[in-house]
């Protein structure tokens, strides 16, 4: 095996594996999560007890688990580095991990302007090759989504 192959895979997940697995805990089913995403969100001291595997996330909200394997690796909320936004109360929650909207500052433009030009600020920073969502966000993927549901969400809240 080359170096650069075994570079390659160990920040890889394992494309032959499930997309979907399905948390030990809750039973909730959560999508695979590359490995060198595991790895930049892990705390030093959980990525010291860390083992390769495909890893997956739980999005449960009530559920303390991160991440977890099919082979019995599980890292919770306390294992990470930063807090995750489908884990914690409605309210201040960070969306966007790159650029740092959340929304209480989405709300509060909301308010004061009667929008938010969250996304338009986002997706100009995704044009201009500024994102690195496969790396800050604990799911690994574009928080567009994310932050289109929560605008429209703050913007339906009464006031």
């Amino acid at each position: 095996m080359s170096k650069r192959s075994a570079m390659s895979d160990c920040c890889e997940a394992n494309d032959e594996a499930p997309r979907q697995g399905v948390c030990p805990v809750t039973g909730t089913p959560g999508p695979r999560v590359r490995l060198r995403t595991v790895k930049a969100i892990l705390r030093d001291s959980s990525l010291r007890r860390f083992r390769p595997a495909t890893y997956y996330f739980c999005p449960e909200p009530t559920c303390n688990v991160v991440y977890f394997s099919r082979q019995g690796e599980l890292y919770s909320k306390d294992d990470v580095r930063t807090t995750v936004w489908q884990k914690e109360p409605v309210g201040a929650r960070l969306l966007c991990y790159c650029f740092g909207e959340n929304e209480q500052t989405i709300a509060s433009e909301i308010q004061a302007t009667g929008r938010s030009f969250a996304l338009d600020r986002v997706a100009e920073h995704v044009r201009s090759g500024r994102c690195a969502c496969d790396v800050r966000n604990p799911r690994g993927v574009c928080c567009l989504g994310d932050l289109k549901a929560a605008v429209a969400r703050l913007r339906e809240e009464p006031d």
